[in-house]
């Protein structure tokens, strides 16, 4: 699997630790940021990560900031992107088995390390369910398409 992540200043350590889990599970990762602790600004990390997603070139994105808040509502602005902010296990399954989300969003401020570690495992390894759940999505997606008013 290819997986964009991306972080600013608030979600860099996090954001390192879950490349390195990635890595270590076989997923090809490209790590767009950033690198420093100086105050940026999200939407110039959260943007390229979900048109990577968008336009295939990665099949999944992941996000980080302080709360994850600004991360999603950036991410979401990207026809096609699903993003899900997430902070809790249970969402990271359902949103990956009913919405089939492909960018998840953490806030470093909000959770430990290690729970979003496990978040971001459960949701990389869930598969979309599809099934009655095709239907809602569709419909997003055919909003999108009309060009979202």
């Amino acid at each position: 699997m290819r997986v964009a992540i991306g972080s600013d200043h608030a979600g860099v350590e996090l954001r390192q630790e879950i490349v390195s889990m990635m890595q270590e599970m076989g997923m090809d990762v490209k790590d767009m940021g950033c690198e420093c602790s100086t105050s940026v600004d999200y939407p110039d990390y959260a943007i390229p990560v979900a048109e990577m997603v968008a336009s295939g070139e990665a099949d999944r994105g992941i996000l980080i900031c302080g709360t994850g808040i600004g991360m999603s509502i950036a991410a979401n602005k990207v026809k096609g992107i699903r993003c899900a902010l997430v902070h809790d296990l249970f969402s990271a399954k359902a949103t990956r088995l009913h919405n089939d989300s492909n960018v998840l969003a953490m806030g470093e401020r909000v959770i430990g390390p290690g729970l979003a570690l496990e978040i971001a495992k459960v949701w990389l390894t869930t598969e979309y369910e599809g099934g009655r759940h095709s239907k809602r999505v569709g419909k997003i997606s055919d909003y999108e398409a009309q060009g979202a008013k």
